[in-house]
């Protein structure tokens, strides 16, 4: 008996859409998920199990540096670094907060919730800017060397799509025991100042809010900034402090005198604004994003009008559970993402582990590439053509995984699996357009580079909780490493080892990814970074078709024929 056809299906097809005088034919996913069957169930329960897990993990790391530490601030009239974060940004209007989970768990004897500093995307005076608060209840604000990675990470996604920074300061500058991961190397503590120089000179903002401490290295994030605001007897500014001080000079002399707002606004010259308060100071900074003019990137409005997939996302959860050992049809996912569930695939009949077509999602076009098993050569050489067909007339690229690899065997070798998946490889690597990767089951091995893992610099690279990363799967692992191994114990080990690391919580812990969100946020975390990839590519580019994304023409090298 065949299944019944999903209402919201039903009525999609019965009214086709109309484009100037003649019909189009909407390409309707179809979806016969039955969710009251036994396996639809467990598969949900078992999601929305680790999807509350993660949730309570998250609102841990909310807490900061605990009740203490938090008491500690409140003592001395001081907004705590999530109420500054709330007063900075418009009402009701949402904050992307990026890699919530840093540092879950990676220093030993050490609990550094998000790495003692939050960063994400939210709307101030109606723009949309990238903002970084240091988190003073956690270690004071020092620098660890998550720290610096993670608010490095927040420049370069501003960066890319001209989001002027605010940068909410109260930090005691480096973590002293972990100075030789913080401060000597290119990616260290020196790049944030770089990266602000950077982009003050290619016209994006810098603005900080000094609400504390801000020492040594820490010093130059306002002194950096093309404007600033002091809070009046409680911001400090200093190269050094009093005790480092008389250790060089024999000069002994008090932090308000040495670095205080009022000597630093009326002497210094190093900062602009005196506020009375945290408030105060939130309320300059709003007025000085409101006052920006056309300074960075301009937002662009989704070029058709938005609408809701006719499935429910929470769906989702039973469609893809936690087991990555039980197949899913990514048709499924794509039909509970994307707009009106109409999706224009490209090759349908080629290469079926892979599906590839066109969509929009929140009125934004894209071209989405996804995993519906192993990577064969078929598979791979339409993935390549899909993506140079996207690079070519300038549609951002979505990537949705659950990869276990590329083929392998005799067979697959003598066909050329390696020369193919490398043409996939160098598509993905030379795409002249913005890439977007959600990990929605497994990202193993060389699939990951075909995929648009973290190495291939998608814009934006989110998990799903149930998501594994690693070089290859746990049970392949262990049949490796029977072969190269006498030692069942170091088989046991070993594996354990590997399925703790190639978890969500590890490589979101370690940065690996942008966070974890869950499946029923997918669209709509999606639908914001391709809107701010259109702010990126109004501002940049041309809009002719056919141009590439930065009009420089670079190609793709050479594909191995």
């Amino acid at each position: 008996m065949r299944p019944a056809v999903h209402r919201g299906l039903r009525n999609a097809l019965a009214r086709p859409a109309i484009l100037g005088s003649r019909l189009y034919h909407p390409h309707v996913l179809p979806s016969l998920i039955s969710t009251v069957s036994p396996e639809f169930q467990a598969k949900a329960k078992a999601m929305e199990e680790l999807v509350a897990e993660y949730e309570a993990k998250t609102a841990e790391v909310r807490l900061g540096g605990g009740a203490k530490a938090a008491e500690r601030m409140r003592s001395k009239g001081k907004k705590l670094p999530r109420e500054r974060l709330a007063l900075l940004l418009d009402p009701h209007t949402p904050f992307l907060e990026l890699s919530s989970l840093a540092a879950y768990d990676v220093y030993p004897g050490e609990s550094v919730p998000g790495a003692g500093i939050i960063t994400g995307i939210g709307r101030i005076s109606g723009r949309e800017c990238m903002v970084v608060v240091n988190d003073a209840t956690v270690k004071g604000g020092s620098y660890y060397p998550l720290t610096v990675k993670k608010h490095l990470r927040a420049q370069e996604i501003a960066r890319e799509h001209g989001l002027p920074c605010v940068y909410v300061v109260e930090s005691g500058g480096a973590a002293l025991p972990h100075q030789a991961n913080v401060f000597p190397d290119k990616e260290h503590f020196g790049r944030i100042f770089y990266n602000m120089a950077q982009m003050s000179a290619i016209g994006i903002p810098q603005i900080a809010i000094v609400h504390g401490i801000s020492v040594a290295g820490g010093a130059y994030v306002p002194a950096m900034a093309d404007e600033n605001i002091i809070v009046r007897e409680q911001g400090r500014i200093f190269l050094a402090g009093p005790p480092l001080v008389k250790a060089a000079t024999g000069e002994e002399v008090d932090e308000e005198t040495l670095g205080g707002g009022q000597m630093h606004s009326s002497e210094s010259g190093v900062t602009d604004h005196l506020a009375r308060d945290d408030e105060h100071a939130i309320s300059i900074a709003r007025g000085i994003v409101g006052d920006l003019g056309n300074a960075g990137s301009k937002e662009v409005a989704p070029p058709v009008p938005t609408e809701e997939p006719i499935y429910p996302a929470s769906e989702l959860h039973g469609i893809v559970g936690t087991d990555l050992r039980q197949a899913f049809d990514m048709h499924d996912v794509i039909a509970r993402l994307v707009d009106g569930s109409r999706f224009r695939e490209f090759k349908k009949e080629y290469g079926p582990t892979i599906v590839t077509g066109f969509a929009n999602i929140h009125g934004y076009p894209v071209g989405i590439v996804a995993n519906n098993g192993i990577l064969f050569s078929p598979s791979a050489l339409k993935a390549t053509h899909f993506i140079q067909l996207c690079s070519q007339r300038g549609i951002p690229l979505l990537f949705l995984v659950n990869v276990t690899g590329y083929m392998v065997g005799s067979k697959a070798e003598k066909g050329g699996i390696a020369k193919d998946g490398a043409k996939m490889v160098r598509a993905v690597a030379c795409a002249d357009v913005p890439k977007l990767t959600v990990v929605v089951g497994g990202s193993f091995g060389a699939g990951n580079y075909g995929m648009a893992g973290r190495a291939y610099s998608p814009r934006f690279l989110w998990m799903w909780p149930n998501a594994k990363v690693s070089v290859m799967g746990p049970g392949q692992l262990s049949q490796v490493m029977q072969t190269i191994s006498r030692d069942p114990s170091q088989h046991a080990s070993l594996k354990d080892d590997i399925e703790n690391q190639s978890s969500s919580l590890y490589a979101s812990a370690r940065l690996w990814d942008d966070g974890i969100i869950k499946p029923t946020d997918t669209r709509d975390v999606v639908g914001l970074g391709l809107a701010l990839a259109a702010r990126e590519r109004g501002s940049r580019s041309s809009s002719t078709a056919g141009t590439t994304w930065d009009g420089d023409g670079k190609g793709f090298g050479v594909f191995r024929m």
